[in-house]
């Protein structure tokens, strides 16, 4: 028979080892599915829309913008070339074009740059028109 001393021990770890093993077990259970996602995610994903996306709403929204005619409130006009102006910076990005949209002000400059971009990405092969 074993020492006095060691038997309330060992019938301790077996008694832990009794309790935990079960609740380790439901817990690595559980937690799969969620490891399971966080490895799938980890695959690269797409943060730009598709380029033909992009042609496709600008032709939309420049078609729209042409189509205004004189008693267009200037709000309407104002929100029509942001979303232009957005749409170009984001074909910009997808066809490495450099552009300057975002930094110059309101007016003639950005009309001209407004063009530079367009004629730019129409000769980088997008049909936006």
């Amino acid at each position: 028979m074993p020492a006095s001393g060691e038997v309330p021990v060992t019938n301790m770890l077996l008694y832990l080892m009794i309790a935990i093993a079960p609740t380790a077990a439901c817990w690595t259970l559980l937690r799969l599915p969620r490891l399971a996602r966080r490895l799938r995610r980890s695959t690269p994903v797409a943060t730009n829309p598709p380029i033909e996306r992009l042609a496709a709403d600008l032709r939309r929204v420049h078609r729209i913008i042409v189509g205004y005619g004189p008693g267009t409130p200037m709000i309407r006009r104002t929100g029509a070339l942001r979303a232009y102006d957005a749409l170009l910076m984001q074909a910009c990005r997808a066809v490495d074009v450099p552009h300057r949209l975002d930094q110059l002000p309101t007016g003639t400059p950005l009309e001209v740059e407004r063009l530079r971009v367009e004629e730019s990405l129409m000769s980088a092969g997008l049909v936006i028109r």
